[in-house]
Protein backbone atom coordinates (compact mmCIF):
# COMPACT_ATOMS: atom_id res chain seq x y z
CA UNK A 1 0.00 0.00 0.00
CA UNK A 2 2.61 2.13 1.01
CA UNK A 3 4.95 1.34 -2.25
CA UNK A 4 1.52 2.04 -4.51
CA UNK A 5 1.47 5.84 -2.73
CA UNK A 6 5.12 6.24 -3.75
CA UNK A 7 4.63 5.87 -7.32
CA UNK A 8 1.54 6.92 -7.92
CA UNK A 9 1.26 10.18 -10.03
CA UNK A 10 -1.01 11.42 -7.25
CA UNK A 11 1.43 11.13 -4.79
CA UNK A 12 0.76 11.95 -1.07
CA UNK A 13 3.41 12.63 1.34
CA UNK A 14 1.15 11.40 4.06
CA UNK A 15 1.29 8.07 2.62
CA UNK A 16 4.84 7.93 3.50
CA UNK A 17 3.60 7.19 7.33
CA UNK A 18 0.14 6.58 6.60
CA UNK A 19 -1.85 3.34 6.19
CA UNK A 20 -4.90 4.68 4.92
CA UNK A 21 -6.42 4.59 1.56
CA UNK A 22 -6.28 8.12 -0.78
CA UNK A 23 -9.35 9.34 -0.27
CA UNK A 24 -11.94 9.23 -3.98
CA UNK A 25 -13.70 12.33 -2.89
CA UNK A 26 -13.17 16.08 -2.55
CA UNK A 27 -13.81 17.07 1.09
CA UNK A 28 -16.32 19.63 1.33
CA UNK A 29 -14.55 22.08 3.64
CA UNK A 30 -11.65 22.62 0.85
CA UNK A 31 -14.85 23.37 -1.93
CA UNK A 32 -15.84 25.77 0.62
CA UNK A 33 -12.19 27.53 1.82
CA UNK A 34 -11.89 27.71 -1.91
CA UNK A 35 -15.53 29.53 -2.48
CA UNK A 36 -14.51 31.66 0.53
CA UNK A 37 -11.27 33.12 -0.87
CA UNK A 38 -12.85 33.87 -4.54
CA UNK A 39 -15.49 35.59 -2.52
CA UNK A 40 -13.35 37.65 -0.48
CA UNK A 41 -11.34 38.68 -3.62
CA UNK A 42 -9.67 42.18 -3.02
CA UNK A 43 -8.74 44.07 -6.10
CA UNK A 44 -6.31 46.66 -4.03
CA UNK A 45 -4.54 43.17 -2.79
CA UNK A 46 -4.29 42.02 -6.30
CA UNK A 47 -2.04 45.47 -7.66
CA UNK A 48 0.28 44.64 -4.94
CA UNK A 49 0.76 40.69 -4.11
CA UNK A 50 3.59 39.49 -6.68
CA UNK A 51 5.72 43.03 -5.66
CA UNK A 52 6.93 40.68 -2.53
CA UNK A 53 7.99 38.20 -4.47
CA UNK A 54 10.96 37.60 -7.00
CA UNK A 55 9.44 34.11 -8.38
CA UNK A 56 6.02 34.02 -9.98
CA UNK A 57 3.30 32.91 -7.47
CA UNK A 58 -0.31 32.19 -7.65
CA UNK A 59 -3.30 34.11 -5.45
CA UNK A 60 -6.42 34.71 -5.27
CA UNK A 61 -6.26 38.28 -4.19
CA UNK A 62 -7.24 37.82 -0.55
CA UNK A 63 -5.71 40.34 2.25
CA UNK A 64 -3.62 38.39 5.34
CA UNK A 65 -5.61 39.09 8.03
CA UNK A 66 -9.20 37.79 5.99
CA UNK A 67 -7.41 34.31 5.29
CA UNK A 68 -6.80 34.40 8.57
CA UNK A 69 -10.39 34.57 9.56
CA UNK A 70 -11.57 31.79 7.27
CA UNK A 71 -8.68 29.61 8.75
CA UNK A 72 -10.21 29.95 11.98
CA UNK A 73 -13.29 29.36 10.83
CA UNK A 74 -12.49 26.19 8.86
CA UNK A 75 -10.86 25.14 11.66
CA UNK A 76 -13.32 25.45 14.17
CA UNK A 77 -15.09 22.39 11.83
CA UNK A 78 -12.14 20.19 11.51
CA UNK A 79 -10.38 20.37 14.66
CA UNK A 80 -12.09 17.71 15.99
CA UNK A 81 -10.93 14.90 13.07
CA UNK A 82 -8.25 12.43 12.72
CA UNK A 83 -4.73 14.46 12.56
CA UNK A 84 -4.12 11.97 9.65
CA UNK A 85 -7.42 13.27 8.14
CA UNK A 86 -6.38 17.07 8.82
CA UNK A 87 -2.77 16.12 6.99
CA UNK A 88 -5.04 14.96 4.25
CA UNK A 89 -6.75 18.67 3.81
CA UNK A 90 -3.63 20.15 4.50
CA UNK A 91 -1.86 18.30 1.66
CA UNK A 92 -4.86 18.92 -0.46
CA UNK A 93 -4.55 22.81 0.39
CA UNK A 94 -0.88 22.51 -0.69
CA UNK A 95 -1.40 21.11 -3.59
CA UNK A 96 -3.24 23.82 -5.34
CA UNK A 97 -0.10 26.09 -5.32
CA UNK A 98 -2.03 29.23 -4.13
CA UNK A 99 -0.34 31.15 -1.75
CA UNK A 100 -3.92 31.63 0.58
CA UNK A 101 -4.45 28.26 0.71
CA UNK A 102 -0.89 27.20 2.39
CA UNK A 103 -1.26 30.24 4.31
CA UNK A 104 -4.40 28.23 5.58
CA UNK A 105 -1.85 25.26 6.19
CA UNK A 106 0.51 27.61 8.41
CA UNK A 107 -2.32 28.18 10.45
CA UNK A 108 -3.45 25.12 10.97
CA UNK A 109 -0.84 22.59 11.69
CA UNK A 110 0.54 24.50 15.14
CA UNK A 111 -2.88 24.07 16.06
CA UNK A 112 -2.19 20.44 16.66
CA UNK A 113 0.73 20.27 18.00
CA UNK A 114 0.15 18.46 21.52
CA UNK A 115 -0.85 15.45 19.20
CA UNK A 116 2.74 15.58 16.96
CA UNK A 117 4.51 12.52 16.62
CA UNK A 118 8.16 12.04 15.64
CA UNK A 119 6.78 10.52 12.48
CA UNK A 120 5.01 13.59 11.36
CA UNK A 121 8.62 15.48 10.72
CA UNK A 122 8.87 13.38 7.64
CA UNK A 123 5.43 14.76 6.63
CA UNK A 124 6.51 18.11 7.26
CA UNK A 125 10.10 17.43 4.97
CA UNK A 126 7.95 16.05 2.24
CA UNK A 127 5.39 19.19 2.10
CA UNK A 128 8.75 21.70 2.21
CA UNK A 129 10.24 19.70 -0.89
CA UNK A 130 7.08 18.55 -3.01
CA UNK A 131 4.97 21.75 -2.43
CA UNK A 132 6.69 24.73 -1.06
CA UNK A 133 8.02 27.39 -3.82
CA UNK A 134 8.32 30.75 -1.93
CA UNK A 135 9.85 32.39 1.02
CA UNK A 136 6.46 33.32 2.70
CA UNK A 137 5.09 29.86 2.45
CA UNK A 138 8.55 28.50 3.95
CA UNK A 139 8.33 31.10 6.54
CA UNK A 140 5.24 30.64 7.56
CA UNK A 141 4.93 26.51 7.95
CA UNK A 142 8.53 26.65 9.36
CA UNK A 143 8.12 29.45 12.49
CA UNK A 144 5.39 28.15 13.88
CA UNK A 145 4.74 24.46 12.64
CA UNK A 146 8.12 22.92 12.93
CA UNK A 147 9.64 25.32 15.36
CA UNK A 148 6.75 23.78 17.32
CA UNK A 149 8.08 20.29 16.83
CA UNK A 150 11.45 21.29 17.78
CA UNK A 151 10.54 22.46 21.20
CA UNK A 152 9.04 19.02 21.78
CA UNK A 153 11.43 16.69 20.04
CA UNK A 154 14.76 19.05 20.52
CA UNK A 155 17.04 16.30 19.32
CA UNK A 156 15.20 16.01 16.15
CA UNK A 157 17.59 19.55 15.16
CA UNK A 158 19.58 17.10 13.67
CA UNK A 159 17.43 16.89 10.92
CA UNK A 160 17.58 20.41 10.00
CA UNK A 161 21.41 20.32 9.56
CA UNK A 162 20.33 17.45 7.61
CA UNK A 163 18.12 19.96 5.63
CA UNK A 164 21.00 22.22 5.28
CA UNK A 165 22.97 20.04 2.87
CA UNK A 166 19.94 19.72 0.62
CA UNK A 167 19.82 20.67 -2.79
CA UNK A 168 16.32 22.03 -2.05
CA UNK A 169 16.34 25.68 -1.48
CA UNK A 170 13.63 26.17 0.91
CA UNK A 171 14.62 23.03 2.91
CA UNK A 172 17.88 25.02 3.41
CA UNK A 173 16.34 27.51 4.35
CA UNK A 174 13.91 25.54 6.44
CA UNK A 175 16.67 24.32 8.19
CA UNK A 176 17.48 28.05 8.92
CA UNK A 177 14.04 29.64 9.91
CA UNK A 178 12.39 26.50 11.72
CA UNK A 179 14.77 27.68 14.78
CA UNK A 180 13.56 31.17 14.73
CA UNK A 181 11.05 31.48 17.98
CA UNK A 182 13.33 29.01 19.73
CA UNK A 183 16.64 31.52 19.13
CA UNK A 184 14.80 34.47 19.79
CA UNK A 185 13.73 33.10 23.09
CA UNK A 186 17.66 32.14 23.82
CA UNK A 187 17.18 28.92 22.58
CA UNK A 188 19.66 26.30 21.20
CA UNK A 189 22.77 28.28 20.58
CA UNK A 190 25.26 26.05 19.23
CA UNK A 191 23.11 24.36 17.14
CA UNK A 192 21.73 28.21 15.48
CA UNK A 193 25.87 28.67 14.93
CA UNK A 194 26.24 25.22 13.87
CA UNK A 195 23.59 25.70 11.05
CA UNK A 196 25.36 28.90 9.90
CA UNK A 197 28.58 27.39 9.71
CA UNK A 198 26.07 24.86 7.45
CA UNK A 199 25.02 27.82 4.95
CA UNK A 200 27.73 30.49 5.26
CA UNK A 201 28.76 30.40 1.81
CA UNK A 202 25.21 29.41 0.22
CA UNK A 203 24.90 30.84 -2.86
CA UNK A 204 20.99 31.22 -2.74
CA UNK A 205 19.51 34.60 -1.46
CA UNK A 206 16.59 33.12 0.03
CA UNK A 207 19.01 30.40 2.15
CA UNK A 208 21.35 33.92 2.72
CA UNK A 209 18.18 36.19 4.38
CA UNK A 210 17.34 32.95 6.02
CA UNK A 211 20.07 31.96 8.21
CA UNK A 212 21.16 35.79 8.65
CA UNK A 213 17.87 36.24 10.02
CA UNK A 214 18.50 33.35 12.61
CA UNK A 215 21.17 34.80 13.50
CA UNK A 216 19.74 38.04 14.58
CA UNK A 217 16.91 36.42 16.54
CA UNK A 218 19.64 34.58 18.43
CA UNK A 219 21.73 38.23 19.24
CA UNK A 220 19.02 39.25 21.17
CA UNK A 221 20.00 36.99 23.79
CA UNK A 222 23.42 36.65 22.82
CA UNK A 223 24.80 39.20 20.91
CA UNK A 224 28.26 38.62 21.99
CA UNK A 225 28.32 35.46 20.45
CA UNK A 226 26.69 36.30 17.15
CA UNK A 227 28.70 39.46 16.78
CA UNK A 228 32.08 37.31 17.63
CA UNK A 229 30.81 34.76 14.71
CA UNK A 230 30.05 37.27 12.46
CA UNK A 231 33.66 39.24 12.80
CA UNK A 232 35.34 35.82 12.86
CA UNK A 233 33.41 34.81 9.62
CA UNK A 234 33.10 38.13 7.63
CA UNK A 235 34.90 37.24 4.88
CA UNK A 236 33.18 34.34 3.68
CA UNK A 237 29.44 35.63 5.08
CA UNK A 238 27.53 37.00 2.00
CA UNK A 239 26.75 40.66 2.69
CA UNK A 240 22.91 40.02 2.99
CA UNK A 241 23.39 37.19 5.82
CA UNK A 242 25.92 40.03 7.82
CA UNK A 243 23.36 42.49 7.03
CA UNK A 244 20.64 40.93 8.86
CA UNK A 245 22.75 39.09 11.51
CA UNK A 246 23.98 42.97 12.84
CA UNK A 247 20.63 44.34 12.58
CA UNK A 248 19.63 44.34 16.00
CA UNK A 249 23.00 46.02 17.17
CA UNK A 250 24.14 48.82 18.48
CA UNK A 251 25.46 51.01 16.01
CA UNK A 252 28.88 50.77 16.67
CA UNK A 253 28.89 47.45 16.75
CA UNK A 254 27.47 47.29 13.05
CA UNK A 255 29.79 49.79 11.85
CA UNK A 256 32.54 47.79 12.96
CA UNK A 257 31.21 44.52 11.63
CA UNK A 258 30.78 46.33 8.15
CA UNK A 259 34.23 47.30 8.04
CA UNK A 260 35.70 45.35 4.51
CA UNK A 261 39.32 45.71 5.25
CA UNK A 262 39.74 44.73 9.00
Amino acid sequence: MVLNALVSSDFKCIYLISELEPPFFMDPVIQNIRNDLIEQRDELTCKVFQRFFKEEVKYYCVKTATVGKIAKKYWSVIKSRDKKEIFELCEELYKSGYCEEAFIVSNWVPNLKDRYERKDLAVFRCWIETYISNWAACDGFCNHSIGDFIEKYPDSISELKVWARSTNRWLRRAAAVSLIIPAKNGKYLEDVIEIADLLLTDKDDMVQKGYGWLLKEASRNHQAEVLDYVMRNRKEMPRTSLRYAIELMPKTMRLEAMEKDR
